[in-house]
């Protein structure tokens, strides 16, 4: 048995990133009924739109329609779109756009007036003739809107081509999905309770790293994990290191922001998960910290279907380290957002020390000085055995506890799996209602992943268990099962 966690490999695929991803694509529906129909996209080209301090030309090849918008350099250009929309609800606008130069050039997306995206990166495309997108999510109103996209800096916006709105994602009728029902979450002594003072388990999945994997995280796949899965929650993790947050901060922001729009359209909660692993001291990343879940919780902190997970894996230093990060974030969080629950991650890889020759009593004893506030527990069922399972159980009684990240492999995700061990931790978090995540919704190589290799870049098939590997077919299963969601 491996008695520590090591930081999980990297993974071995290609990486994607936000432009040119099926991100954009992403349409989530209502958990409980049957596919509906949706209206299909519409693209509103550039040059049949309001110019204001640009010229609409054609000397760049690869263009859609009768050419594109120029914008001129100056702070303040824009273009904007009259959209008409059949009902209100969400959608998805998706920009094209080109841009020949190493430098971005951000600009302000407004809706009605109201700005949707703060400073939205256009960057670098290689070429004026190499065109890409780049994706925001937003509410219409029923009938005409505008939409208009204005430069923020002196160099003036892309080249842009045109912008598609697809507002197909159909609202959930009200009291029939796990946000509906349960609405805002909070914590009841060692328990997560719903709007009802009721104890109440989630269950769902998380993503992989957004910076590697958005090609797994499009409408057909998040339908399925809705519809299909009938998951309560969905994990968006985003990775500090490793390629993710520290290189982009604007581009993984917006990728969050957007997963959090489509969870919430559909009904679903949304863990928005500091995905923190190496360096393993979360002070590393408390300012960094402070700057996305300020923007996190400033733009959503009026949802009710969010948990806001702050540090996803310490290791290497001591528990009154990590108990002063989430001190020092915590009051920043709640200057925006005094409602959401905030999980606080915990030593050794989120073990309660286990994994470092500890346990709960550190915490228990010394607990984080907030309310509201719950600690996460993460475990591998074939590395870690009845000590964590012992452990989890201990510490549930004591404390409120949520499992974001669990699998029924080796502590690195791969390996065999060992379905015995893992039915344990069910059984037991489903007795303690200790609500749980497994690790991921992905096609990544590892056996933990539940997608077979190639599932995302093929497009699906999304739903039933063909495109499964064993571990997809348990947990599907297992998420799948009723709720328990007492209203009363």
């Amino acid at each position: 048995m491996t008695s520590a966690r090591s930081a999980r490999p990297r993974p071995r695929l290609r990486r994607y990133g936000i432009a040119g991803t099926a991100l954009g694509a992403l349409l989530l529906g209502l958990a409980t009924l049957p596919p509906t129909a949706t209206a299909a996209p519409v693209t509103h080209e550039a040059e049949a739109a309001t110019v204001s301090q640009g010229a609409v030309e054609s000397n760049h090849a690869g263009f859609t329609g009768a050419g594109f918008v120029n914008y001129d350099n100056v702070s303040g250009s824009y273009v904007q779109w009259n959209v008409n929309a059949a009902q209100a609800g969400p959608a998805t606008l998706t920009l094209r756009y080109a841009n020949g130069t190493t430098t971005n050039r951000p600009m302000d997306i407004a809706v009605n007036g109201a700005v949707a995206a703060s400073g939205k990166s256009f960057a670098g495309t290689g070429a004026w003739t190499s065109w890409a997108t780049t994706t925001v999510n937003t509410t219409l109103k029923a009938g005409a809107n505008t939409v208009r996209a204005t430069a923020t800096t002196a160099n003036g916006g892309p080249n842009v081509d045109h912008l598609t709105v697809d507002s197909g994602t159909t609202q959930p009728p009200t009291g029939t999905t796990p946000a509906a029902i349960n609405g805002q979450l909070k914590v009841c002594g060692t328990k997560l309770c719903n709007r009802y003072d009721k104890p109440i388990q989630l269950r769902g999945m998380s993503s992989h790293g957004t910076q590697w994997y958005s090609q797994c995280l499009t409408g057909g796949s998040l339908d399925a994990l809705a519809k299909d899965w009938n998951a309560d929650v969905l994990r968006v993790s985003t990775y500090v290191q490793e390629e993710g947050y520290e290189t982009d901060p604007r581009k993984y922001t917006d990728l969050a922001h957007a997963l959090i729009e489509q969870a919430t359209a559909r009904g679903m909660y949304v863990i928005v998960d500091w995905h923190m692993l190496d360096p393993g001291d979360p002070h590393y990343n408390l300012a960094r910290a402070k700057t996305f879940f300020t923007e996190i919780a400033q733009r959503h902190g009026s949802k009710t279907n969010l948990l806001y997970e702050i540090a996803n894996e310490p290791s290497g230093v001591a528990w009154s380290r990590i108990k002063s990060y989430a001190e020092q974030l915590i009051p920043v969080i709640r200057a925006k957002d005094a409602e959401t629950p905030i999980l606080v991650g915990t030593r050794a890889w989120s073990s309660f020390g286990v994994s470092e020759d500890g346990d709960e009593s550190e915490v228990v004893s010394n607990p984080v000085n907030a309310a509201n506030i719950m600690y996460t527990f993460h475990f591998y069922a074939y590395s870690h055995r009845e000590e964590y399972l012992n452990t989890l159980s201990r510490a549930a009684d004591k404390l409120p506890v949520f499992v974001t990240e669990f699998g029924t492999q080796n502590y690195a995700g791969e390996g065999s799996n060992d379905f015995a061990m893992s039915q344990k931790f069910i059984d037991l978090m489903a007795a303690k209602k200790i609500s749980w995540v497994n690790w991921n919704y992905s096609d990544d190589e590892r056996t933990g992943a539940v997608f077979k290799t190639g599932t995302c870049d093929a497009g699906g098939p999304w739903t039933g268990t063909g495109s499964l590997k064993p571990a997809g077919v348990w947990i599907r299963d297992r998420v799948r099962t009723a709720d328990d969601f007492p209203t009363s």
